[in-house]
């Protein structure tokens, strides 16, 4: 099924992932640095959604108390707590 979220407080607009049985088929961040986003999406797809979020949760970029990363773990959590 496919999800999407709107990151606060990060370049990224947009991020929009597709999950099948808790694992991360495919993730696009619209917007940001496209290096990194195009990275991290290709590092968490095939990934379970607990290890992204134990991976991800709490990185920050420069001063502004989170980064795309960590959008993408809070994404994932509020998913979790929606589906439970």
């Amino acid at each position: 099924m496919e999800y999407r979220y709107k990151p606060e407080g990060v370049c990224s607009r947009e991020m929009i992932f597709e999950i099948e049985n808790g694992i991360i088929k495919s993730l696009k961040i619209v917007g940001g640095c496209q290096g990194n986003t195009q990275g991290v999406s290709r590092l968490v797809e095939g990934m379970k959604i607990e290890d992204v979020i134990k991976k991800l949760k709490g990185i920050q970029c420069g001063n502004k108390g989170t980064s795309c990363p960590d959008q993408l773990a809070k994404a994932l959590e509020k998913l979790l707590k929606e589906t439970a």
